[in-house]
C-alpha cells in the first residue's frame, strides 16, 4: 500500500537556501526566481522571512567570521561602515 502524505512534500533545504541566496545576491525579483532551483518564489520568500526572524543570517555571519578568524584569514586593519545604518549622535 502506498504511503500517504498530507500537505506538500518536504523541500531540500539546501535548494531553498541556494534560491534565497541567489535572489539576494543577484538582484533578481522574487517572481523571476528560476524554476531550476525547484523552489517556488513564495516558498523561498517565506523561508527568508522565517530565517531572518530566527536570527539565522546573524548566526551564519558570525560563524563565517569565527572560521576565518580561527584560520588567521581576517584582516581588521581597515573596515567600512555604512553610514546609512549607523545612527548619528548629534554631532557639531
Amino acid at each position: 500500500m502506498p504511503e500517504r502524505f498530507s500537505g506538500t512534500a518536504p523541500l531540500d533545504e539546501r535548494a531553498v537556501f541556494t534560491a534565497v541566496v541567489y535572489v539576494l545576491t543577484s538582484g533578481c525579483a522574487w517572481r523571476h526566481l528560476l524554476q531550476t532551483f525547484g523552489v517556488s518564489p513564495a516558498t523561498a520568500h517565506r523561508r527568508l522571512t522565517a530565517w531572518t526572524k530566527a536570527g539565522l543570517w546573524r548566526r551564519l555571519h558570525r560563524a563565517v567570521l569565527d572560521e576565518f578568524g580561527a584560520r588567521g584569514e581576517l584582516d581588521w586593519t581597515s573596515a567600512i561602515v555604512d553610514a546609512a545604518s549607523v545612527r548619528a549622535k548629534g554631532g557639531r
